[in-house]
């Protein structure tokens, strides 16, 4: 089958609407669009967990129903217990999840590995063999939804003359070569403060719709250096602390993103008397619109303060934690 592409609203038209976009009117045109221009074949779409694929999977499943399959692949480079947490959220969309468990085949092909847009690759390579090996086994699948939205497009452009883009993303390029089928991506040209939009139209959880933007490679990417079971276990328990932190304190709500930064350096420390040589994480808090910039977040002195002790009390291995107070730009939201 040749490869097509069946979009939605063009962002020219998506433009027009810009300071009154109407969600509602988003909703009903693209569904219609997606009836029309799907029938009655079937779709596959790879969830991550994040709001952008969860929103386009709720879009396709009330344009063509049982015709949509999501797959949701455990990379091992979620959050902690994220992926059972997500899964029950789905479950309770009524989508149709199949869900991977594929934690050995992504750490291990990372093992070794401490070049950051290598990472991006392999992270991207394995999730596209992953899931290609699952389509294969549904039936009379024609096309690949995928949760692509504008500052992924935006952020994959390749710039001057050497040709680098800003970052890589596993769902820009690669995976419709690879399958050989067309593609449905429903949010391509939207913005992330107009994806929540649709997903609160479409009366989807606050909870999921608030859920914090989260990179296509996971913390393989928030864990600087080689990516090994035993960093990740750290940065996962460090991030889960400091999130938890951020819901206590009522200020998660509150801001754009936040996550922990696992760095390949050790520091010198002292711990019950005694010297210690252990990891130093950074705390990664930002405010955005667009995620094309954004603003440090000023998160109280004494919150901070407590969540330092937290994590250094709590997470075995780390006895130093730093404030990332970085815009974008220069510098990118994430530190790989």
């Amino acid at each position: 089958m040749d490869n097509r592409y069946f979009g939605t609203p063009t962002r020219e038209l998506v433009e027009q609407k810009r300071g009154n976009f109407d969600p509602k009117a988003y909703v009903n045109e693209t569904i219609a669009a997606l009836k029309a221009g799907l029938g009655d074949q079937k779709v596959v779409l790879g969830l991550s967990g994040g709001v952008d694929s969860s929103v386009s999977a709720v879009l396709l499943h009330r344009a063509v129903g049982a015709n949509l399959t999501c797959i949701f692949v455990d990379t091992g480079l979620m959050r902690k217990n994220e992926f059972e947490q997500v899964t029950g959220m789905y479950t309770s969309l009524g989508l149709n999840v199949v869900g991977v468990r594929a934690q050995a085949k992504f750490l291990g092909d990372l093992r070794g590995v401490t070049d950051p847009e290598q990472k991006r690759k392999i992270i991207g390579r394995d999730f596209i063999e992953v899931f290609d090996e699952q389509a294969s086994k549904l039936q009379g699948i024609e096309w690949l939804a995928q949760g692509t939205i504008f500052p992924d497009i935006l952020e994959s452009f390749k710039v001057g003359e050497d040709g680098v883009s800003v970052k890589s993303h596993h769902n820009v390029g690669g995976l419709p070569e690879k399958m050989k089928l067309s593609i449905v991506e429903p949010l391509r040209m939207l913005f992330k403060d107009e994806v929540r939009a649709v997903g609160k139209e479409l009366g989807m959880d606050a909870d999921m719709l608030g859920r914090h933007p989260f990179p296509g490679p996971g913390l393989g990417i928030r864990c600087l250096g080689e990516v090994t079971a035993e960093r990740i276990a750290v940065l996962q328990d460090a991030d889960d602390v400091f999130i938890r932190a951020l819901r206590a304190e009522g200020l998660y709500d509150k801001v754009w993103q936040a996550g922990v930064m696992l760095l390949p350096v050790n520091s010198v420390g002292v711990e019950n008397g005694a010297r210690t040589y252990e990891s130093a994480v950074a705390l990664r808090v930002v405010n955005s619109v667009n995620a094309m910039t954004a603003d440090v977040v000023h998160l109280p002195w004494e919150f901070l303060t407590r969540v330092s002790t937290e994590i250094i009390n709590k997470v075995k291995g780390v006895n130093r934690v730093t404030y990332d107070i970085s815009a974008k730009p220069p510098a990118t939201i994430e530190w790989e």
